[in-house]
C-alpha cells in the first residue's frame, strides 16, 4: 500500500478547497453488503449477476423519478424471482425484501481505505461533502450506521433536491452549499459517467475511483484505483480546470444544456 503524503497546507493544495465523494461503492462497500443480503435470502451467490442486472434496470427508474424507492424495491424483487420462474405477489415480495434488506444492513461496512483518506482530507483543511443518488432517510441512516454522520460539512442527496447525478445541478448545489466555486471543488466516485465525467462537465475536478481497474477509453479524467491514492493526486498531479474565452465558465454552459 502506498503511504499518503505528509498532510499539506491548503496553500500547497492550490485552488482545491473541498472534496466531494460519492458514498455507495466509493466509501461504503455496498456491493459486498448487497451480495451478503442476497445470499442470506436465496442461499447462493450464483444468482448475483441476475440481481445486478435487475437492480440496474429498476434503480434507473427510481433515479429518474419514475417510481418511488419502496415500490422500486418490491418490484425489483418480483422481477428477480420472476427471472427464475417464481411469480410473487406484492405482499410476499415485500416480505422477502425486508429479510434481504435486514441482512444487507448488518453487513454495511466501509472500505479499508475510507477512514485514512477522510482523516487526511480533514487534516489538510479541506471541506468535505457527500453527493449521492439515493432516498433521503435511507441514505442518512446508512451514513450514520457506519460512523460518518458528523464527518461531512454537507450531505447532498438526490431525493432531497429533486435531481440526480450526472445532472450538473446536483454538483452545483454541493458547491453552493460549501460556498465555493466549481473549480475549487473535487468530486470522487466509482462511476465514470455519473461521477467523474458528470462532475467534470459541471466544472468541478472529476476523479474516477476505478477499484476494478477496468479499461475504458472514455476515461479521460484523473483516475485512481484506491482512496489511498487520492492524497498524492490532490497534492501533485491534479490538472487545472480548463479556462479561456470559450470555456471560462464550462459549468454554466453545461447547466444551460439541461435547463438549470
Amino acid at each position: 500500500m502506498t503511504s499518503a503524503p505528509e498532510t499539506p497546507t491548503t496553500h500547497e493544495l492550490g485552488q482545491i478547497k473541498a472534496v466531494c465523494l460519492d458514498f455507495d461503492d466509493t466509501l461504503l462497500d455496498s456491493g459486498r453488503a448487497a451480495r451478503h443480503g442476497l445470499r442470506e435470502l436465496v442461499g447462493t451467490d450464483r444468482a448475483w449477476p441476475v440481481w445486478q442486472r435487475t437492480t440496474d434496470q429498476h434503480y434507473a427508474r427510481y433515479v429518474t423519478n419514475e417510481i418511488d424507492f419502496d415500490v422500486m424495491c418490491v418490484e425489483r424483487t418480483q422481477a428477480f424471482f420472476a427471472a427464475f420462474g417464481e411469480q410473487l405477489d406484492t405482499a410476499e415480495a415485500a416480505r422477502r425484501e425486508t429479510l434481504r434488506m435486514a441482512a444487507m444492513q448488518r453487513a454495511w461496512a466501509l472500505y479499508d481505505d475510507a477512514w485514512p483518506c477522510l482523516d487526511w482530507l480533514r487534516a489538510s483543511g479541506l471541506r468535505l461533502a457527500v453527493i449521492t443518488n439515493a432516498p433521503s432517510a435511507y441514505q442518512r441512516k446508512k451514513i450514520a450506521a457506519v460512523g460518518l454522520a458528523d464527518v461531512f460539512d454537507e450531505l447532498i442527496i438526490s431525493a432531497e433536491i429533486g435531481v440526480a447525478k450526472p445532472d450538473p445541478h446536483i454538483f452545483h448545489t454541493a458547491c453552493d452549499a460549501l460556498g465555493l466555486r466549481p473549480e475549487e471543488v473535487v468530486h470522487v466516485g466509482d462511476k465514470l459517467d455519473i461521477d467523474a465525467l458528470g462532475a467534470t462537465r459541471a466544472g468541478l475536478h472529476g476523479i474516477w475511483l476505478n477499484r476494478s481497474k477496468i479499461q475504458d477509453p472514455a476515461a479521460n479524467v484523473p483516475t485512481i484505483t484506491s482512496l489511498h491514492e487520492l492524497p498524492e493526486l490532490l497534492v501533485t498531479d491534479l490538472p487545472a480546470v480548463p479556462t479561456g474565452p470559450d470555456n471560462a465558465k464550462p459549468w454554466h454552459r453545461a447547466a444551460e444544456l439541461v435547463g438549470h
